[in-house]
């Protein structure tokens, strides 16, 4: 009797939807490490504002992937609240409203920083603002990290 619970409850797990990925940003330029411990081999320095997938979380540390899809360390505490994204394409068109004939407010090249302003809409346009001021709307699909 157990087994069958056993294997009825990883079948309903493995039907679940799949969690939501988990990004954060740098809060400031941070230290990525090969271990969980400051002690541990440093293997590169995250910008500040740079997107990152939480990978593991721990008490005080998460294991990320970067936008290139490295893995690493971080602690926790270099992490912010603001939430950014990168541009994706070779080059991205910001538009006034969340449609694609809609005025283009400005272009964005491939690596540059947003921060995202509100949620993603079910139609797939993200709501976000360049460190210059200006605001719109990108399709998801053209950027890592939300």
């Amino acid at each position: 009797m157990s087994i069958r619970l056993g294997v009825a409850a990883l079948s309903l797990a493995l039907l679940s939807p799949a969690h939501a990925l988990d990004y954060r940003s740098t809060a400031r330029p941070a230290l990525l490490y090969d271990a969980p411990s400051t002690a541990a081999s440093r293997v590169a320095v995250a910008s500040a504002g740079l997107p990152l997938e939480i990978v593991v979380d721990t008490e005080g540390w998460a294991k990320v992937r970067d936008p290139g899809g490295q893995l690493a360390w971080i602690e926790k505490a270099a992490l912010g609240g603001a939430r950014t994204v990168m541009v994706k394409a070779e080059l991205s068109d910001v538009r006034r409203e969340p449609r694609a004939d809609a005025e283009v407010v400005f272009r964005a090249v491939r690596g540059v920083l947003l921060r995202v302003t509100g949620e993603m809409r079910a139609d797939g346009w993200l709501p976000v603002r360049h460190a210059d001021g200006l605001t719109g709307w990108l399709p998801a699909f053209e950027a890592w990290g939300q």
